[in-house]
């Protein structure tokens, strides 16, 4: 079987998308699972490192273990990404209506984070799993806030309702 390749997905993909995506390859490693992960942003400045305040939150959970976290750098999603993707995990109802609406043939893999927590079955492959939460309309009173702007604090708030 080959690799799940996952895209986190976040407005600038230098805090809620950046964190999704180290703390799925902390999981990954830590119960063997073969996912392939990218982190991109629908409206990203494509190059920047993350913030100095997500990078912090990063290094306070314990759990995530040793990672290069300053070696990111920012992306705009592109239909190479959307393409590439078995499953584009958003962290907002705008990133799932983003993507519909410049990456039509990614829709049924594209995800709310919160709402494929609450709703997709337990049992299945990914695919089947995806494909259940895909074809709802994504809820605003899902999506994680944006710590942009906030303190430390609001960051830090961030990384653990993601984690």
């Amino acid at each position: 079987m080959s690799a799940i390749r996952i895209v986190t997905l976040c407005t600038g993909n230098a805090a809620r998308s950046v964190m999704l995506g180290y703390m799925l390859n902390t999981l990954a490693h830590a119960n063997g699972a073969d996912w392939e992960i990218r982190t991109a942003g629908t409206h990203a400045v494509e190059g920047q490192a993350m913030s100095q305040r997500t990078l912090e939150a990063l290094e306070k959970l314990e759990e995530l273990g040793e990672h290069h976290f300053r070696s990111h750098r920012s992306h705009q999603l592109t239909s190479e990404d959307a393409e590439w993707a078995d499953v584009i995990i958003a962290v907002e109802s705008d990133h799932v209506n983003y993507v519909r609406a410049n990456f039509a043939s990614a829709a049924e893999r594209t995800v709310q984070l919160r709402s494929f927590c609450l709703l997709a079955p337990l049992d299945g492959d990914v695919a089947s799993q995806v494909a259940e939460v895909a074809t709802g309309e994504p809820e605003p009173g899902l999506d994680v806030a944006d710590p942009a702007g906030g303190d430390q604090g609001t960051y830090d708030r961030c990384a653990v309702v993601l984690w």
